[in-house]
């Protein structure tokens, strides 16, 4: 380990994204019973200075200055900031003031302007789980209890939308715009006749080209499992971050799969 920071500023940290400066975004997606923690955002420094925080901690809501269960955060080029809002709205009865919605804020963290609500039509979303940016600037929204991909641009025009990814739980769009989606949670309550595991195609177009299959599972023999974050380095290798379900039959928290030997 080579540092570490944030002890007892978290309730459940969820989403996790690092700027081009290298600063930290970490989405913290629930709130504590004090009701002071969770329910934010916050952007910390390379060295864990807290540099800005969004959403009001402890105090979830849809009202100006709130955040509502964050799952993911995402950063443009030109430093605006996206976060996806609403991890309950992929339940059968979400609570009351549940959302479903992409926010935009300006990179001095400024409210912009918001988009969608819990629901099954298009712009709309049930748990934006994850979000990822490919080479033309296009957002991408990992819809999750919708079972789709949802493609955005930065003004939340919706663009297209992809459904042979499956119900993805994390993205990941490397620089020649290869698209990884991590499916955690395909079953037969969720989505009969698939499994879980990482698909991958490219970005521009609903095609998948390649598959990692998941963990093989007594409980869940046919899907299998998986894990809910996907990250891929410059050589290839694939990362899988192994979710509550997962880590218990993998008995770890992350999953390395080697890239082959280019020829």
């Amino acid at each position: 380990m080579i540092t570490s920071f944030g002890a007892g500023i978290f309730v459940l940290p969820h989403g996790l994204h690092v700027d081009r400066d290298g600063n930290v975004w970490v989405a913290d997606s629930k709130g504590n019973e004090a009701g002071n923690k969770g329910h934010q955002v916050i952007k910390f420094s390379p060295d864990g200075e807290i540099l800005l925080r969004l959403g009001t901690a402890g105090k979830p809501g849809n009202a100006p200055g709130q955040l509502n269960e964050p799952c993911d955060v995402i950063t443009a080029p030109n430093g605006d900031i996206f976060v996806a809002d609403g991890h309950s709205g992929q339940s059968a009865n979400p609570p009351a003031g549940a959302t479903g919605r992409t926010l935009k804020f300006d990179r001095k963290g400024n409210f912009i302007k918001e988009w969608g609500k819990i629901g099954f039509r298009p712009g709309q979303f049930r748990t934006p789980h994850a979000l990822a940016f490919d080479t033309k600037g296009r957002l991408f929204v990992a819809d999750r209890g919708n079972n789709r991909i949802q493609i955005f641009n930065q003004d939340g025009k919706l663009l297209d939308t992809y459904l042979q990814f499956s119900r993805v739980s994390g993205l990941f769009i490397t620089t020649d715009d290869t698209l990884y989606a991590i499916d955690s949670e395909s079953k037969s309550k969720t989505r009969p006749g698939w499994k879980t595991g990482i698909r991958i195609g490219n970005a521009a177009e609903d095609r998948v080209t390649a598959y990692i299959p998941p963990h093989p599972s007594q409980t869940r023999w046919f899907e299998g499992v998986a894990g809910e974050g996907v990250a891929v380095d410059a050589d290839g290798n694939v990362y899988a971050a192994e979710g509550p379900v997962s880590r218990k039959v993998v008995k770890g928290g992350i999953t390395k799969y080697v890239a082959k030997p280019r020829r």
